[in-house]
């Protein structure tokens, strides 16, 4: 059986009906290394809430569930106070208790989702962008526990001179990690926080139907090999090929074998 703490001003619905109601929760014990047991008094039943590090110096809070002030426990939604503290380690640890399989932060998403980015030859820098724009904060919580109101004022936010198909381009960026993160991750059931927090601004899309002239185009890859080799057969492929630069860079010798340049 898992070792249980204990605590006199928690323990029982007798000493916990003697605290004064208020928002803050009171101090409890600490269950386990960066993991304790929390415990809010209110009206009706109170609420045990669990607060955990997240390995960076900071700490997280969630509420498990109801406290047994006035109710029976249930062993789901209204607990006692040694089944909040079996709780509280599940939510910290994992099912199987083990440090490893600790909630995972948003730092945590965007770090899996560039390594998946790269296992698939993508381009790294879409999960690297928007840590230039992200508090630590957001960087530091749970995904499982990430709201749909703290998402939108982030997004709501960003720097005033950014264009919303920027915004809208960061916002896909954060989205495409948190998605990763939840389908490989079951405890994180909160996909709507992100759907509806990080929904694309209205009216950002205008079409931008520039046609430059063949003779414009020479001139540019030209000014383009007058500065740099490099940059000059860069400017070459994208003129020919019409892909976009993320594109030109993943192209192999390979892949222009049957369509050479001219």
């Amino acid at each position: 059986m898992a070792r249980t703490v204990r605590h006199s001003s928690l323990e029982t619905r007798t000493a916990r009906l003697r605290l004064a109601v208020r928002r803050k929760p009171y101090g409890g014990p600490s269950i386990a290394r960066g993991v304790a047991l929390l415990y809010r008094r209110n009206k009706t039943n109170g609420t045990w809430v669990l607060k955990a590090s997240d390995g960076h110096g900071k700490y997280w809070t969630k509420a498990i569930a109801e406290a047994d002030d006035h109710d029976e426990s249930n062993g789901k939604t209204i607990l006692n106070f040694f089944e909040a503290q079996d709780a509280a380690k599940k939510l910290a640890r994992g099912e199987d208790g083990s440090t490893g399989n600790a909630p995972i932060t948003l730092d945590g998403a965007l770090k899996d989702y560039r390594r998946d980015l790269e296992a698939r030859a993508a381009n790294p820098y879409n999960a690297e962008h928007p840590r230039l724009h992200l508090t630590s904060v957001l960087l530091a919580k749970p995904v499982a526990l990430l709201t749909a109101t703290e998402l939108k004022k982030w997004r709501d936010g960003l720097p005033g001179a950014m264009a919303p198909a920027t915004i809208n381009r960061l916002c896909r960026c954060v989205c495409a990690a948190l998605e990763l993160a939840r389908q490989h991750d079951e405890r994180i059931q909160n996909r709507q926080a992100w759907e509806t927090g990080l929904a694309n601004l209205p009216d950002a899309q205008e079409a931008r139907n520039v046609i430059i002239s063949d003779d414009k185009v020479r001139e540019f890859v030209a000014t383009a090999y007058g500065l740099d080799d490099k940059l000059g057969l860069l400017a070459d492929v994208l003129a020919v090929t019409g892909a976009r630069p993320s594109q030109a860079v993943r192209l192999l010798v390979r892949d222009l074998n049957d369509h050479p340049l001219r």
